[in-house]
C-alpha cells in the first residue's frame, strides 16, 4: 500500500463512530502495564506449579523471544504489506498497518489497542498450548509465551523509539536507517523493526552503503521534531 503523501500532522480516521475510534488508540505504557503482570504470573506458575527449573525457564523464555523476531518479520512482510486487490482487503490492510505509513507521526497506533491485543494474545497462547499438547510439552507454553510477548513489547517500544529519537548508539544506526528507508523509499524492503537479522537472512535488507542518508526525510517521520512551516504549508 503506497500513498502519494506522507502526512506529518494528524492521524487517520479508522471508524466514524467516536467510541470505536477511541478503541483503536493506546499508549505504549498501557500495553506494558497490561502484560507484565500476566507474564510474571506465567513465569511464577512455571516455576512453582509446573516444576521447571530456572535454567529451563530461561532457555524456553528466550526461545520465545527469538521466535517472536521471526514472527515479527513474517507478519510485517506478508500480512501488514499484503498486496490487496478487493476493497475489503484494502480496508483491512489499511486499518492494520497502512494508516501508519500514511500518518507515521501518529504515536497512538504503534501498539495494538488493549481489547484486540488481549483477544489475539489469548488466541496465540491457546494455539501454542495445544500445539505443545500434540507433542506432550503443553506446559512449555507458560514460559515460551512470556518470551514471545516480551519480544512484542520490545518491538513496539523500538518502533516508537525509531520514530521518536535518533539512535542512542552508533551501532544501532543501521536499524534506524533500515526502517526509515522502508517508510519513505521502498516498502518492499526493510521489514525488521526490532532487529535486522531476518532482513539479512531473507535478502530484504537495504544496502545502506548505497543509500543516501537523507536527514530531512528522516525528520519528517520522527515524533520529537514537529514539521517545519514549509511542511505544514505543503500538507
Amino acid at each position: 500500500m503506497k500513498f502519494d503523501k506522507i502526512y506529518n500532522k494528524g492521524q487517520a480516521q479508522i471508524f466514524k463512530n467516536k467510541y470505536l475510534e477511541y478503541l483503536t488508540k493506546t499508549h505504549p505504557l498501557v500495553i506494558w502495564g497490561l502484560y507484565i503482570p500476566i507474564l510474571g504470573f506465567m513465569l511464577y506458575y512455571s516455576a512453582s506449579r509446573l516444576g521447571f527449573g530456572i535454567a529451563s525457564i530461561v532457555l524456553i523464555f528466550f526461545s520465545g523471544m527469538f521466535f517472536w523476531s521471526l514472527f515479527e518479520y513474517l507478519i510485517h512482510r506478508f500480512v501488514f504489506h499484503f498486496v490487496a486487490e478487493s476493497k475489503r482487503a484494502l480496508r483491512i490492510v489499511y486499518v492494520i498497518h497502512g494508516n501508519h505509513h500514511e500518518y507515521p507521526r501518529d504515536k497512538e497506533r504503534l501498539f495494538m489497542p488493549p481489547v484486540p491485543s488481549l483477544l489475539l494474545a489469548s488466541f496465540v497462547f491457546t494455539t501454542m498450548y495445544f500445539a505443545g499438547y500434540l507433542f506432550g510439552i503443553s506446559s512449555y507454553a507458560f514460559s515460551f509465551f512470556p518470551g514471545f510477548i516480551l519480544g512484542y513489547l520490545i518491538y513496539g517500544t523500538m518502533h516508537y523509539a525509531i520514530h521518536a529519537w535518533n539512535p542512542p548508539f552508533k551501532w544501532m544506526k543501521p536499524l534506524w536507517r533500515n526502517h526509515h528507508l522502508h517508510h519513505y523509499k521502498k516498502t518492499e524492503l526493510g521489514f525488521g523493526v526490532s532487529s535486522t537479522l531476518w532482513d539479512h537472512v531473507f535478502g530484504t535488507m537495504f544496502d545502506l552503503k548505497k543509500e543516501k542518508d537523507d536527514k530531512e526525510k528522516v525528520q519528517e517521520l520522527m515524533f520529537s521534531n514537529g514539521p517545519s512551516k514549509k511542511q505544514l504549508q505543503e500538507h
